[in-house]
């Protein structure tokens, strides 16, 4: 009893360290990324239908050991379209505000699509970190309240919306510059889905599903960034309804940790025709085993309730892992991918994001794609790639102009065949 005791004494404690980060890259261990193409009874994988058997191993485990098993929805979710403005931004967008509606929950999804295209258009999915009022200068838009969390009491308390929170983020989402080029626009805030703290659990989507009795998911079962993503498919779920919209277009975008949920959720919904994760960082497009910038032990000290309990016991153990960002690339193949970088965000490890890029390539070669092509590490503001693309962009941890000029280039020519 007493060693065990100790044990997870030391185990807390060991969380509640945090050695110095990482930037060297002479310091990064040698490792070996578990292969993409073999079967976990050995037998290698040379064809597309041998691919599909390994992508189920790999979807399977990381599901159990790193994002956790989300529940089927349910059958009885509810989509109300609250309301419709013709002539939203100055006449250039059509907007409709959406609620969903999910076991006595609302998920509200706001859709701009371009005023006078031809119809259905293709459209950009993301999740914000704020409301989406927050998307677009729009004064007709509906205004929600944002959850904030205080430092050490793990509890929230929704902050009541604000008319000056209109377009407070409107340089992540470049609203205007989709809608010329032909695209909508569908974003989602992440906090209706589930509050961004440790204990959020109860305020959010995930306490609707708990069993009876059950006070907490298990260690095998969703996280939150999995629920982040299981929302993003309920957005799916309206957007396939809705006549004006290209269902076999749909792409989804996310920035930080927002691309990590964004990559699971195409990993897992194969209604998305195109992802693009944008600084994810470690525990999305970075490489775990390199040590670089943030470790497995920050992310399960800093967030331990952004993934599955089980991954856990990979902190410091990054080389135990059965598994590593390469594979979360791949599972997105055939699919067209962007993965981008910042050259200041050295926290997200670029280089870990280009190398990850690289190894899963070769699963786009074996399905007829062409992947990043080189392995060398581009200069920044140089994208790589075809149907799996890569950038570093000079600058801090952002999604900027730049980097959305780059993911409507590469959606121009991925999803609607322009050159």
């Amino acid at each position: 009893m007493m060693p065990t005791f100790i044990a997870m004494v030391l185990a807390a404690a060991a969380l509640q360290q945090a050695p110095p980060a990482n930037y060297d890259e002479a310091k990064v261990p040698r490792y070996t990324l578990p292969p993409l193409l073999v079967m976990s009874d050995g037998r290698p994988v040379n064809d597309p239908a041998a691919w599909e058997g390994r992508r189920g191993e790999i979807l399977a485990l990381l599901e159990s050991q790193m994002f956790g098993r989300a529940p089927r929805p349910p059958a009885d979710i509810a989509f109300e379209v609250l309301g419709v403005d013709q002539a939203a931004l100055n006449g250039i967008a059509i907007r409709k505000d959406v609620a969903i509606g999910i076991k006595g929950k609302t998920l509200r999804l706001q859709l701009y699509l371009p005023a006078g295209a031809k119809r259905p258009v293709p459209v950009f999915l993301g999740l914000g970190f704020a409301p989406n009022q927050t998307v677009a200068a729009d004064p007709g838009g509906p205004l929600a309240g944002a959850w904030a969390r205080g430092d050490q009491s793990k509890e929230a308390s929704l902050q009541a919306a604000a008319e000056a929170s209109r377009g407070a983020a409107a340089s992540r989402w470049q609203v205007e510059k989709l809608l010329a080029r032909g695209y909508g626009l569908a974003t989602m805030y992440y906090g209706d889905i589930e509050p961004d703290f440790d204990g959020s659990m109860r305020q959010g989507i995930r306490a609707a599903f708990l069993a009876p009795g059950q006070q907490a998911p298990g260690d095998a079962e969703w996280g939150a960034i999995a629920a982040w993503a299981w929302g993003l498919s309920r957005g799916v779920d309206y957007l396939v309804t809705d006549k004006d919209v290209d269902a076999s277009r749909i792409a989804v975008v996310g920035h930080s940790r927002l691309g990590k949920t964004a990559l699971w959720a195409g990993a897992k919904d194969p209604r998305i025709a195109m992802v693009i994760s944008n600084d994810s960082g470690e525990g999305g497009a970075a490489i775990s085993r390199r040590r670089f910038g943030e470790t497995v032990s920050d992310l399960n000290r800093r967030f331990p309730h952004w993934f599955c309990g089980n991954y856990r016991q990979y902190s410091d153990r990054e080389d135990e892992m059965p598994f590593d960002a390469h594979m979360l690339l791949a599972l997105v193949a055939p699919r067209p991918l962007y993965v981008a970088s910042a050259e200041d965000d050295q926290w997200a490890d670029p280089k870990g994001e280009f190398l990850a890029a690289v190894a899963a390539s070769e699963v786009y070669e074996l399905l007829g794609h062409k992947g990043i092509g080189s392995r060398t590490m581009p200069a920044a503001n140089r994208p790589v790639g075809e149907r799996l693309r890569y950038h570093v962009r000079t600058g801090p941890h952002d999604i900027t102009a730049y980097d959305w000029e780059q993911y409507l280039d590469f959606a121009d020519r991925q999803l609607s065949g322009r050159k």
